[in-house]
């Protein structure tokens, strides 16, 4: 029994908790809640750190244009199709060499299949000075799901590098290329 405002409330403790933790469960998600899956939303916020600000595909799609989009997938993955003119810059052989055109204080949106290696890339961009950093919630599957375009070296294509067959389950539209 608890006692609120003089009324005599009879609630179940576990209830009463959940209700007061929910408003920062929501604030722990960051992006969670702008991926169209729940499962999906579930595995990123379990998978990923929240060490970086992240931004929602439907946020950073109308950035595209006053926005440096870094692709933190593997060449051969970068080949099969990434976000229109978005720069490769891998993930195991990173280096912040690469960006010597890049102003710190550049807006930069990384990302990858579904957001892990683009948060480490991330992180390493924070590290070295670079200021406005934001990690794409739910990658380039969340961005093919919602509808964007993705493009190869010619045009619009539908194909996307799904790296595997496991991790391929997240990526419900376009064909999947391993």
């Amino acid at each position: 029994m608890i006692c609120v405002l003089g009324y005599k409330l009879k609630i179940d403790m576990k209830k009463l908790i959940s209700i007061l933790l929910f408003p920062f469960t929501l604030l722990s998600f960051g992006a969670a809640g702008q991926v169209k899956s729940k499962a999906y939303s579930t595995l990123l916020n379990t998978l990923l750190s929240h060490s970086v600000q992240e931004i929602s595909v439907q946020e950073a799609s109308v950035l595209v244009e006053n926005t440096i989009f870094l692709d933190a997938r593997e060449p051969h993955e970068y080949g099969v199709s990434h976000i229109e003119n978005a720069l490769p810059v891998g993930y195991d052989d990173f280096e912040i060499s690469s960006l010597t055109n890049v102003e710190k204080n550049s807006p930069i949106i990384v990302y990858c299949s579904v957001g892990y290696r683009s948060e480490k890339v991330a992180e390493k961009l924070i590290e070295h000075g670079y200021t406005n950093v934001s990690n794409l919630y739910g990658g380039i599957f969340e961005w093919k799901n919602q509808g964007f375009e993705v493009v190869d070296k010619n045009s619009s294509t539908e194909r996307v590098h799904a790296f595997n067959k496991a991790w391929g389950i997240w990526l419900k539209k376009g064909e999947k290329v391993y």
